[in-house]
């Protein structure tokens, strides 16, 4: 649960948002679900009290801070050391985690040293409506595809007609950020899709990203969080599949034939991200551990 105190609240909303996030958290026994917020940049006149106030009034309850518009790993450093000296002032007894939103084309520039500029980062998020004004891209979507956006097929000799195909706007930074967090051994996560009335779109940039190897996804409406829960847990058939091939090879070495396809230790590397993963999932999903076979 993301309590979200920067973009979509006001100016002059602000410190009634902080308080209304840090009353409901006090309230609130959130049982396993992680309790997040989004403060207000760095650069802003929020963020400092934003931090101050919730960890003095929440911080033993409070699992992670996302930053927003990191643009280096000095802005993690400063998150970093201000966490530390208010955790010992008000005697939290876990390490609050940070989680970076890319949303500058500075940021992705520093991608790989924001990744691991701290024991506390926990993962990076993709902030595409920022990111596409910082880079001064040419939409005014909050994430997914553009239908101008594509390659237009070569012209064939007796064809009027050519076909048009259209590309993924994001498929580099979803690469560069992906690489970056496996690197540093944390989660990489795809930001908000806005257009909560296609929910097909939706579910199609939610699976290119979880394809490119990323854990995750914001829901910004309630009707996402299904498509987020079903792009995110692995097909049944290629767990299954995938815990053949560590049980053909127990110890990942060598190469078998299993329905007439080789596997070798490349592919038992692939199946054990799938089964890795489909246990993560299990965890909190009574069916999908039965149909999985955990």
């Amino acid at each position: 649960l993301l309590g979200n105190l920067e973009d979509a609240i006001p100016a002059d909303a602000k410190e009634a948002a902080r308080a209304g996030f840090i009353d409901v958290a006090q309230a609130t026994d959130f049982g396993n679900t992680g309790l997040w917020t989004r403060v207000n940049a760095l650069h802003s006149p929020w963020v400092l009290d934003d931090i101050c106030e919730i960890v003095a009034s929440i911080g033993n309850k409070l699992d992670v801070i996302m930053l927003p518009k990191v643009e280096g790993p000095w802005d993690i450093h400063y998150l970093d050391q201000l966490l530390a000296q208010l955790e010992g002032k008000h005697g939290v007894k876990k390490p609050i985690l940070i989680h970076a939103l890319l949303e500058t084309a500075q940021g992705v520039n520093n991608v790989e040293s924001i990744a691991t500029a701290s024991p506390r980062m926990h993962g990076m998020s993709l902030g595409p409506a920022d990111l596409a004004a910082s880079r001064g891209m040419k939409t005014t979507r909050v994430g997914g595809g553009h239908p101008s956006y594509g390659i237009l097929a070569d012209v064939k000799e007796g064809q009027s007609a050519r076909n048009f195909y259209q590309q993924d706007l994001w498929h580099y930074t979803f690469g560069k950020m992906v690489d970056a967090c496996q690197a540093a051994g944390i989660g990489a996560f795809y930001g908000p899709f806005g257009d909560f009335s296609d929910p097909d779109a939706c579910e199609a940039q939610f699976r290119n990203a979880f394809l490119m190897g990323c854990v995750g996804a914001w829901s910004l409406h309630p009707s996402q969080i299904d498509i987020a829960k079903r792009v995110f847990s692995p097909e049944v058939d290629e767990v299954l599949f995938a815990k053949r091939i560590l049980e053909a090879m127990p110890d990942g070495t060598g190469a078998v034939l299993l329905d007439g396809k080789m596997q070798d230790d490349a592919t038992w590397k692939q199946a054990k991200v799938i089964v890795d993963r489909a246990r993560l999932v299990a965890e909190k999903d009574p069916d999908l551990k039965a149909q999985y076979g955990f």
